[in-house]
């Protein structure tokens, strides 16, 4: 398995990664067990962070370097070979509890996608309400079990909605078994689906406007598995499906969840890096600088407005 890059996400100079001063913490979840077809999703972290060093700072829309405002500090890699599945869920939890308390912007990285339910616990142990997930992804991930475990990869939004009573919304979704179908059915009131094919057939201007308008005023937990995107952007992942989100279709969708609600983590999961197919990394890289900055710009104006 290979190092995460010391200097950490974006490569920031040593000051703005000093934990004291951070005002987002990276935490690399290089955890895989259950994947299903491709492999390679325990070197999803260190890929990303070592992309990331090759991202610009600079945002054209803002004039500004926002990573330089407030600081990223990259964790330690928690371990890859968690005994088992319920150790997994509760030492992820662990780690994400204190991230949590001191009111640090999450950005974990993983991984396969049963990191999430982890995530989520640690997060409600210092966030008593619901939270409002939204879901990037080709799967619904709703099965009750698969291959023999309830902590496949594939159950991950069953798992999640176990740990937070509150609401999923999912969007990109693709690809879906009988089970999840009939779960979709019989639950409407947890989980809102937004098709793929829904979102690029709909004007964007109002899909957006809709997206922002559902989430508005949520405390919202983020969970971006890479293979929402379409497998022209993102090839290196272990299950891609034909028909994904552009590029800028996630950047303007993830804009909108960064302007509607306050985010206080996100995850992005399932990369499996390819030699020569790094353009996948660096694309997830970028992306997620994009939403950081975002997101914090967002945290910045709110704190203002409360002077």
């Amino acid at each position: 398995m290979p190092e995460i890059p010391p200097e950490g996400f974006l490569g920031l100079p040593e000051e703005l990664r000093d934990p004291g001063r951070a005002r987002v913490f990276v935490l690399p979840i290089p955890y895989e067990a259950t994947v299903s077809y491709g492999t390679g999703t325990r070197e999803g972290p260190a890929a990303i962070i070592a992309a990331s060093q090759q991202v610009e700072l600079y945002d054209p829309d803002s004039g500004r370097e926002p990573a330089l405002s407030f600081g990223i500090h990259t964790r330690p890699a928690l371990p890859s070979d968690f005994p088992t599945p319920d150790a997994m869920v509760e030492g992820i939890a662990e780690a994400v509890e204190p991230i949590a308390k001191a009111g640090k912007l999450l950005l974990a990285l993983g991984g396969e996608h049963s990191i999430s339910a982890g995530i989520v616990r640690g997060l409600r142990r210092v966030h008593k309400e619901p939270l409002t997930v939204v879901q990037i992804d080709a799967h619904a991930d709703l099965r009750d079990s698969y291959q023999g475990t309830r902590f496949s990869h594939a159950c991950a939004m069953r798992r999640v909605l176990e740990e937070n009573p509150g609401p999923i919304v999912s969007l990109g979704i693709r690809s879906y078994s009988l089970e999840e179908a009939e779960f979709l059915r019989d639950n409407p009131g947890r989980i809102t689906p937004w098709p793929a094919e829904r979102i690029h057939r709909e004007e964007q201007r109002v899909f957006l406007q809709r997206l922002r308008e559902s989430l508005a005023g949520r405390r919202l937990y983020v969970t971006i598995d890479v293979d929402g995107l379409d497998p022209s952007v993102v090839p290196a992942t272990g299950t891609p499906e034909p028909g994904g989100l552009s590029w800028v279709q996630t950047r303007d969708l993830l804009r909108a969840v960064a302007a509607a609600g306050e985010v206080i983590a996100v995850d992005c999961v399932e990369l499996s890096p390819r030699q020569g197919l790094h353009m996948a990394e660096f694309a997830i890289a970028r992306l997620l600088a994009d939403f950081l900055g975002r997101v914090m710009a967002e945290k910045r104006s709110a704190g203002a407005s409360k002077i």
